[in-house]
């Protein structure tokens, strides 16, 4: 089963860049989406279909224009949870899960904290959704958790470590409550696969960044330990240019 995660920023604005003709070229089983920004009425579903998605999954958060994530399918999935019922989260339509035999899917935006006011809604959110996290997987063993984590797990993960120190998404507390998360039973795939640095996945729009690959790596394929045995390949993909963001890409044994 090939996945892929992508932070579109902005659903609509990718597919004006040619998303859909990419989509249908990448051929991915699931695709999962963040920072949609749109809601679903908005959204040409159609034309999704026809690129061969026909069951399509939107959780737009309340305010328009901002935020949402969506999960795209070839196959008809047994169970589609939207949110986690924690009212905060959900508001702002950052987490969706589709259920297939042995296998669960979640497409999650964990908020940034670039502006200083969201910061310590930053926090709390890692918080609680670690509390969420651990006990799902106690009935979901098998469980993928992809998205935009909009933290850099260790200092390989970013361009500069030395400059960004102190800037959200690099900051020691985020980094600790990664490396936390994955210690309770999580694995970074792609670093099953690839441990070299100078491997990102969103570049600022400032200072020609992405031409000179001064990059973030902040969305990941988190595997729980029992499904980590199943996948046989994980990759980035930033020939893909629809967003500030490229595609996260994995393959899991059905």
């Amino acid at each position: 089963m090939k996945i892929i995660s992508y932070n579109v920023n902005g659903i609509r604005a990718a597919i004006t860049k040619g998303f859909l003709d990419w989509l249908q070229a990448a051929d991915p089983d699931v695709i999962c989406l963040q920072e949609i920004k749109a809601m679903e009425s908005q959204i040409p579903t159609e034309d999704i279909t026809a690129a061969g998605y026909p069951y399509q999954y939107y959780y737009p958060a309340q305010k328009k224009g901002y935020s949402g994530v969506a999960i795209l399918c070839k196959t008809e999935p047994k169970n589609v949870v939207y949110g986690t019922g924690i009212e905060y989260m959900d508001f702002e339509g950052r987490n969706l899960r589709v259920d297939y035999d042995g296998l669960s899917i979640m497409s999650l935006y964990l908020p940034s904290g670039t502006n200083i006011d969201r910061l310590g809604h930053k926090f709390q959110f890692m918080d609680d959704f670690q509390i969420y996290i651990s006990q799902l997987v106690q009935d979901i063993p098998n469980l993928l958790i992809c998205g935009d984590y909009n933290i850099c797990h260790e200092a390989i993960d970013i361009h500069d470590p030395i400059r960004n120190a102190k800037v959200s998404g690099f900051l020691p507390e985020e980094r600790l409550w990664l490396d936390t998360f994955m210690k309770n039973g999580f694995v970074d795939s792609f670093r099953m696969f690839n441990k070299d640095p100078h491997h990102y996945s969103w570049w600022s729009y400032r200072a020609n960044a992405r031409n000179n690959n001064k990059g973030w790596r902040i969305d990941y394929h988190l595997v729980t330990k029992p499904l980590s045995e199943r996948v046989t390949r994980a990759c980035i993909l930033p020939e893909a240019k629809h967003s500030d963001h490229c595609p996260i890409l994995i393959e899991i044994e059905s």
